[in-house]
């Protein structure tokens, strides 16, 4: 075996799901393909605005989500990489407001160049994860290839009644995360080797930890559209809830949640490069960002949150409801009519 590098974030250009594909061009793949025309009436949920993932209905009170997430490194750790890809693929299911079932692996990875010991402790992290969600990794399939790469389709099912959708927002109603953001830049700290053990330790455990508040938010009529903050930032994320609902929303810059010692990156201009990607893809729709606030709005997070949009007139009995169930929540702004812009950030 060749004398290569082992850490894991050195054979990634991107890390993480910042290395989806530009908003801007993925538009334009999926528009020349035409791949995602919806003729199946049992189709419930398809590619129409965005969604995290797709949902079959076969009965009356059943419906399947199947999704599939994978990405490069975001860690060196082989075992933790593993744990935080399995939490981010299941996190589209709970996103939908569903339970998963099973998953299966997605493994690239370059055996002459990386040892198979370390693929291994990926696959016993992803293992780590689905044994916490109450799901089996069933098998999957594996390539070899020049880049590292992970992840997992996920099934799923949900009652067709309990969907949640990204397009569903009211006027009016509130806006909340579930996670603290910054995951990206404190991978972006790691990939350059000035990330302190405290700030990766709690990079780690948010990007590990379960969205499967979800599951239980699917039987909450009070949530009227939900959806998971991954690598489009906050911002891109919200701009597809608001164009899938034909609204706008405003947004508190002081209430967005972050992950402790993240601003001290950011002030050292350490943040993904994707970050610029983001704003460039969503800065026409959005206005009252003003210089480094860009970095918080459109770092691309992996594993991130959920993204809700509650009934206001809910909000005492649904904050309670999520102090029972031990769930954090952030109120970060509101939906509001369609207006010029599709997000405005208040100071």
């Amino acid at each position: 075996m060749e004398n290569t590098p082992t850490r894991l974030t050195e054979w990634s250009e991107g890390s993480g799901c910042g290395c989806k594909i530009a908003p801007a061009i993925l538009d334009q793949i999926l528009t020349a393909s035409g791949s995602f025309s919806q003729n199946d009436p049992n189709l419930l949920v398809g590619n129409s605005h965005k969604d995290d993932a797709a949902v079959y209905q076969v009965s009356e009170d059943l419906a399947v989500i199947n999704t599939v997430d994978f990405f490069t490194p975001i860690v060196d750790d082989p075992f933790d990489f593993g744990r935080i890809a399995a939490a981010n693929a299941l996190s589209d299911v709970y996103a939908m407001g569903g339970k998963p079932i099973f998953a299966n692996a997605i493994l690239s990875w370059p055996v002459e160049k990386l040892s198979p010991d370390l693929a291994a402790k990926v696959m016993e992290g992803a293992k780590t994860i689905c044994k916490a969600a109450g799901i089996e990794l069933a098998g999957g399939h594996s390539i070899a290839a020049k880049d590292p790469i992970f992840g997992l389709s996920v099934n799923g099912i949900v009652h067709p009644h309990k969907i949640k959708t990204n397009n569903a927002a009211k006027a009016g109603d509130i806006i909340y995360l579930t996670k603290q953001l910054g995951v990206g830049v404190l991978a972006t700290a790691l990939k350059r080797q000035k990330i302190t053990d405290k700030d990766y330790l709690s990079l780690v455990d948010t990007a590990c930890r379960l969205n499967s508040i979800g599951e239980i938010l699917g039987n909450h009529e009070e949530v009227h559209a939900m959806t998971d903050v991954t690598g489009f930032g906050l911002l891109g994320h919200l701009i597809e809830m608001c164009e899938g609902a034909g609204l706008s929303a405003e947004i508190n810059l002081l209430k967005l949640p972050m992950i402790e010692g993240v601003q001290e990156y950011i002030n050292q201009f350490i943040f993904p490069d994707n970050t610029y990607r983001n704003w460039n893809a969503y800065s026409a729709k959005t206005k009252g960002v003003v210089g480094m606030d860009l970095v918080k709005l459109c770092d691309p997070q992996t594993s991130g949150g959920l993204m809700l949009a509650v009934d206001p007139e809910n909000k005492a009995w649904f904050e309670d409801s999520m102090k029972q169930q031990d769930q954090v929540i952030w109120e970060i702004g509101r939906f509001i009519e369609r207006n010029e812009q599709v997000v405005e950030v208040l100071p």
